[in-house]
């Protein structure tokens, strides 16, 4: 796999998790990369999206405020600090790219990987 997230799991509401995805073998400083999640029965939602120097961040709505995406392009890492989770933040959250390079962000994406699972409950 190109890409692989972490740091998921079990977490209160109100609480706070980072996710992580790195990607060893790819191309990582000449992509945009967003992150993307799927709830339980539901489509998959863009959540956020980073341009390829990190200079420009964008977030879907109800996120705002409350998760933050940075990337470190020396380790090739993505990551989404989430923090005042609530119990409809619980999803996969996947890393994904691609195919457009510097600021594609907004998908469909090309390059996608396994995921990693959020639950956010008391």
């Amino acid at each position: 796999a190109q890409l692989m997230e972490s740091g998921g799991g079990l977490v209160q509401p109100g609480g706070s998790l980072r996710l992580s995805c790195t990607a060893p073998r790819f191309a990582f400083s000449s992509f945009g990369m967003s992150w993307v999640r799927q709830a339980p029965g539901k489509g998959v939602e863009w959540v956020s999206g980073i341009y390829s120097d990190g200079s420009n961040k964008y977030y879907e709505d109800s996120v705002k405020g409350r998760f933050t995406i940075s990337r470190d392009n020396a380790k090739n890492t993505l990551y989404l600090h989430m923090n005042s989770l609530k119990p409809e933040d619980t999803a996969v959250y996947y890393c994904a790219a691609g195919p457009g390079g510097v600021g594609y962000v907004g998908g469909p994406f090309g390059y996608w990987g396994q995921g990693t699972r959020v639950t956010v409950s008391s």
